[in-house]
């Protein structure tokens, strides 16, 4: 980090400079001695990114720093006069070594400036929101998002004497006429849960700029490997590290990546909310981001094939898959996901959420469980899981239908799965 402050134009009769004058150069990160490798592909990126190497022990592959502190020197505190205390080791809410590592990894899959981890999704969201609101500010967002957003959105903003309008994702026009004057954040979900509806993240930009609104977009479904958000001009993206990016079902976390600029100003929130990411759980996440791009290929491909069987089955009613020509935003998901079209299928089964429970339960490969992203397939029932907290008549009201039914598809043999399907469908119609 440049230490150098470059004195402008107004100083006080004391000499200083006004803070508003003070303009020091933001370099990616903060970052250990390891690259990127920004010119490479995902997969390069996955395995090779943000690894540090201990050149003391040989050691290949990142440490797991489980500190809580670390020695303070003249750079240390030169840094904390100079408020640039998360380009120092100082304490490890503040930054560790596995951190860095692991957002490095990250910051280079997001084409990112920076990143933080948190130490879980809910953590990333909220400290995220928290960073760019004050009293009297206003959200726009979806009546579709996760349960657990949605209530924080709902229930806690107002106890912060801020408000929330909750629209359409997909209608440009009411979200357009939800934004009022003091409004400061767009905030939607990439695709959405259960129903995977496309949000037209280019059209959110565009009301982005024209407002003078930040645009935040969680992308926990698709992930940096099937859409880069930054990369369409999304101000921050977030993710539930919990899920795709971990992928083994072994942990929680969160992250959020964009411009050092705004991303410094989330790390002062995430210190006072105190949802940093522990470095054992950091060490977890780099490991399986290692194969995050092989995981998301099959994630894909796996996906596609179950969505075409299930869409021919007779007793399957609706399918719901943004890479079916059925999805009503099929032409949407040919511009924006480019043919990578996720993990994510939902379904309604005839028979309703009877027949539904009783497929979960002749079903001998999915787990049935909430949380998706892993790689054993998760299938679970929305309204009494993802969208429990939401009325009967709000679940209607955004299309969750009796006998709905979400799958995470994971990476297991494709004919093994679809056989698996078969034989359940086939069981409780019988």
């Amino acid at each position: 980090m440049n230490k150098s402050y470059q004195n402008i134009e107004h100083k006080r009769q004391d000499g200083s400079i006004w803070f508003n004058d003070l303009k020091r150069k933001r370099e990616a990160g903060p970052k250990l001695q390891a690259k990127r490798y920004e010119q490479f592909g995902d997969e390069t990126k996955s395995v090779h990114s943000g690894q540090y190497d201990d050149p003391q022990t040989g050691a290949l592959g990142t440490p797991i720093f489980q500190c809580s502190t670390f020695f303070l020197n003249k750079t240390s505190y030169e840094a904390i006069e100079e408020g640039r205390g998360r380009d120092e080791m100082i304490y490890t809410r503040y930054g560790n070594p596995s951190q860095w590592s692991v957002q490095e990894k990250l910051s280079a899959l997001e084409n990112a400036e920076s990143s933080i981890v948190f130490s879980s999704g809910m953590a990333a969201i909220s400290s995220t929101l928290l960073a760019f609101l004050d009293k009297g500010s206003h959200i726009v967002s979806s009546r579709d998002i996760y349960g657990g957003t949605y209530n924080f959105l709902y229930e806690d903003l107002d106890r912060y004497g801020m408000s929330v309008t909750f629209t359409s994702p997909t209608d440009l026009t009411e979200i357009e006429a939800a934004i009022q004057e003091n409004t400061k954040i767009l905030y939607f979900e990439a695709l959405t849960n259960p129903l995977l509806k496309i949000v037209p993240i280019e059209g959110l930009v565009t009301l982005g700029k024209k407002y003078n609104l930040r645009v935040i977009i969680d992308n926990t479904f698709l992930t940096p490997y099937n859409v880069k958000m930054l990369d369409l001009g999304v101000d921050l993206v977030v993710n539930s590290a919990t899920k795709y990016l971990n992928g083994h079902s072994d942990l929680i976390g969160g992250t959020v990546s964009g411009s050092r600029k705004l991303v410094d100003r989330i790390w002062p929130q995430l210190l006072k909310n105190g949802g940093s990411m522990d470095p054992h759980a950091c060490f977890l996440l780099e490991r399986s981001l290692k194969t995050f791009a092989l995981r998301m290929k099959t994630h894909n491909s796996n996906a596609l094939k179950l969505a075409n069987y299930l869409e021919n089955h007779p007793k399957i009613k609706r399918v719901y898959y943004p890479g079916l020509p059925s999805h009503e935003q099929h032409k949407l998901a040919e511009q924006q996901l480019k043919g990578k079209n996720s993990g994510m299928i939902s379904f309604e089964i005839e028979g309703g959420d009877a027949k539904a429970h009783a497929l979960l339960n002749e079903l001998k490969l999915p787990k049935e469980a909430t949380s998706l992203g892993g790689v054993e397939s998760l299938i679970s029932l929305p309204y009494n899981t993802s969208q429990a907290s939401l009325t009967k008549e709000q679940q209607k009201a955004i299309g969750i239908n009796d006998g709905l039914i979400r799958l995470s598809v994971g990476i297991e043999d494709i004919e093994d799965l679809i056989t698996d399907f078969e034989q359940g469908i086939t069981t409780i119609f019988k």
